[in-house]
């Protein structure tokens, strides 16, 4: 974890954070993606370039913009994830609940898709999968940073 004793290192760490996710979204969300791709267990392939609403920016850049932001929040609390092991695990849930929460229940209602992508298991899991993917690819580039900044 990034820290400094005092206020002003909150920035670098909120900023790491973004990076963080940002990151873990093109590498480690996008791979977990390709995967289940390749394995015909989603119909939507990485790096998808198509425009999105409203601003009409490539849905991969859009998806790694709010990766980012996800990776402020998990910024603000990977530090109460337990030591070892458990941060791994911790990190994985983080990602496959909270983003995919928001995702299923505001974002899809939000473009016009039902509910829960309709709660149809195979969308369920492919949530909960990619954004854990997410969630340990984000705990790891915050690792590697705080490594780099110590």
């Amino acid at each position: 974890m990034i820290t400094t004793g005092h206020a002003a290192g909150w920035p670098i760490r909120l900023g790491a954070g973004f990076l963080a996710g940002l990151l873990a979204t093109l590498i480690f969300h996008q791979s977990a993606l390709a995967l289940l791709w390749a394995i015909n267990m989603t119909p939507v392939g990485p790096f998808a370039m198509g425009p999105t609403w409203p601003f009409g920016v490539p849905a991969v850049l859009s998806l790694a913009f709010w990766g980012g932001i996800w990776g402020i929040l998990f910024a603000l609390i990977d530090g109460r994830f337990p030591a070892r092991t458990g941060y791994w695990l911790a990190a994985f849930l983080f990602g496959a609940i909270f983003p995919s929460l928001v995702a299923l229940l505001v974002v899809l209602p939000l473009k016009g898709r039902p509910m829960g992508g309709g709660w149809h298991p195979a969308i369920l899991l492919t949530a909960f999968l990619l954004n854990g993917a997410w969630g340990v690819g984000t705990g790891l580039f915050l690792k590697l940073f705080s490594r780099r900044a110590g």
